[in-house]
């Protein structure tokens, strides 16, 4: 595709393409170092966790290591070149290598790459973790076993781009193909990213059936991963949340019954030990944070693990709620709305239909 400038006369004059080995830009100097600085060119759910990354194997490294949101990890490769030279059969590799990893691994493997970027986060690499994936159960969550793949690269032979249909098609992978097209504007270098696969306008719809279809084998075949990201929405009195991750929705729900008047301490009552914790006085920001870590000293290292930014007020003293909840919460949720039977405060899960 070629670019234009139009120009102050109205007309479109093409802009010259260019190539990354004319204009002297190498792959892991230049155009690694600058997408992992700004991995959102590649999608906005992205956190690099490695650059380099070859525990597996000394010979054989991954350009960038990412993970997205909802626990899957992605391999991310790189080529310069205009034909993406075997580019999909090394990340293949790659991506069955890493299928394996667990959160601690993953969690390590960031604390040594914050550590080599000079991040002042490196040494709370598990609770910048637990941040990211606080959707599917953040310190808790569990890897997907399934890999996403990125490659970019200045150009895709048909060898590549048919192998990478064949492979999303029939084996239902997720394999991404970002096209890097380098053009000279006058004293500037100027580079055009485009996603070749899958065409950007059909990606939601086809990424929304894969959900679908995973969530119906694993209904029918009484399979899966163990793991439950089912959202729930919070319906009272003035209306209905939207669909929510478990873990906000009990915060919201916490929130409701205490507002149609039901105690903190009977909430605490129905959850498991140390999910709901009380501090004296009426406290928020860093003063909460102070007392919090004052009152309960193992939380210290693990403040990112509760919802301090959204304490509940009761009184002359503070809730806070956890973040960390894994198996049980469907019914720590029933138990709480049934402290307030008659208030048409529920939680509804979602029935897998249209998004709201």
């Amino acid at each position: 595709m070629t670019l234009f400038e139009l120009t102050p006369d109205r007309a479109l004059t093409a802009v010259p393409a260019t190539t990354f080995a004319a204009e002297g830009v190498w792959e892991r100097a230049d155009l690694q170092a600058a997408i992992r600085d700004r991995i959102d060119v590649l999608g906005d759910d992205l956190l690099v966790v490695a650059e380099e990354f070859g525990d597996f194997d000394v010979k054989r490294r991954i350009d960038l290591l990412c993970v997205d949101r909802a626990g899957q990890l992605v391999v991310v490769e790189l080529k310069r070149t205009e034909d993406g030279g075997h580019m999909e059969l090394q990340a293949l590799r790659y991506a069955a290598m890493v299928s394996a990893m667990t959160f601690d691994q993953l969690a390590a493997t960031l604390g040594r790459h914050l550590r080599a970027v000079g991040s002042p986060d490196a040494d709370r690499a598990r609770e910048v973790l637990g941040e990211w994936l606080e959707d599917v159960g953040g310190e808790d969550a569990v890897l997907e076993r399934r890999v996403r793949i990125v490659l970019v690269s200045a150009g895709f032979d048909s060898q590549i781009t048919t192998t990478v249909l064949w492979l999303n098609d029939v084996y239902d992978l997720a394999v991404t193909c970002i096209r890097m097209t380098p053009y000279r504007v006058g004293e500037r270098l100027v580079v055009d990213l485009q996603q070749l696969i899958p065409l950007p306008e059909a990606a939601e719809y086809t990424v929304g059936l894969r959900r679908r279809e995973e969530a119906t084998r694993a209904a029918a075949s009484g399979s899966g991963d163990g793991r439950d990201l089912t959202r729930y929405a919070v319906t009272g009195p003035s209306g209905s949340s939207a669909f929510l991750p478990k873990r906000r929705a009990l915060l919201l729900l916490v929130h409701q019954l205490h507002a149609a008047g039901v105690a903190p301490e009977a909430m605490a009552g129905v959850m498991r030990r140390s999910k709901f914790l009380p501090v004296e006085g009426r406290l928020t920001g860093d003063e909460l944070a102070a007392a919090f870590v004052s009152r309960y000293l193992k939380a210290e290292q693990n403040l990112g693990r509760w919802f301090l930014d959204q304490p509940l007020l009761d009184g002359e003293r503070t809730w806070v709620l956890s973040k960390t909840w894994g198996i049980g919460t469907v019914e720590v949720m029933d138990a709480l709305t049934a402290l307030a039977p008659g208030s048409g405060i529920e939680v509804v899960p979602d029935d897998g239909g249209p998004e709201n």
